[in-house]
């Protein structure tokens, strides 16, 4: 999906930079990759994530990354990064809005796990929203590092790179999300 971009103009080369660097955060999340994912953070970012306290600059972001990333590589599930929208607050500072869904290692979307049926049919397993409503609440409850998050960057271009300088994760759960297909 191509990203709705706003704000003042800037280059095509300027927006897939961004989005180039979304699948990089993606690729060293889902590889366990800590220096990776370090190399794309400015050295004075700010992060708050939902499962942690507030990180202020490189060196705490690179502790929780180096104690958290490697535990994940084992793991069942993991995330894909969508960039939903570019903000081009300047031509060197953009706000980015990504969507972040967990998905099997296969890259099969949880959500669309949820709607299967238990028999394995093509059709919805779902009798109505308040059904797939209880089968995701109870897949939170027991899973709560698996619900879809929504990420918001602000990144900044330095020396003709681009870096994350902010980053905030939220968990959110949508609508669409919890309505059968």
């Amino acid at each position: 999906m191509k990203p709705q971009v706003t704000g003042v103009a800037v280059s095509a080369q300027d927006v897939a930079a961004i989005v180039t660097l979304v699948a990089e955060v993606e690729h060293a999340q889902q590889n366990a990759l800590p220096d990776a994912y370090l190399e794309l953070f400015r050295h004075d970012a700010l992060w708050s994530a939902p499962y942690s306290s507030p990180l202020t600059g490189l060196d705490e972001i690179a502790a929780f990354a180096r104690r958290m990333l490697p535990g994940t590589a084992g793991q069942p599930l993991t995330w894909a990064y969508e960039v939903e929208s570019v903000q081009f607050i300047r031509s060197d500072i953009a706000a980015v809005k990504i969507r972040q869904r967990p998905v099997t290692r296969d890259g099969e979307r949880l959500d669309d796990l949820l709607r299967r049926p238990v028999d394995g049919s093509p059709r919805t397993g779902c009798r109505g929203p308040s059904e797939a409503v209880r089968r995701w609440a109870a897949l939170v409850t027991a899973h709560p590092g698996e619900a879809p998050d929504t990420a918001l960057y602000v990144m900044a271009k330095t020396d003709g790179r681009w870096r994350i300088a902010v980053a905030q994760n939220t968990t959110a759960i949508e609508a669409d999300t919890l309505t059968p297909a």
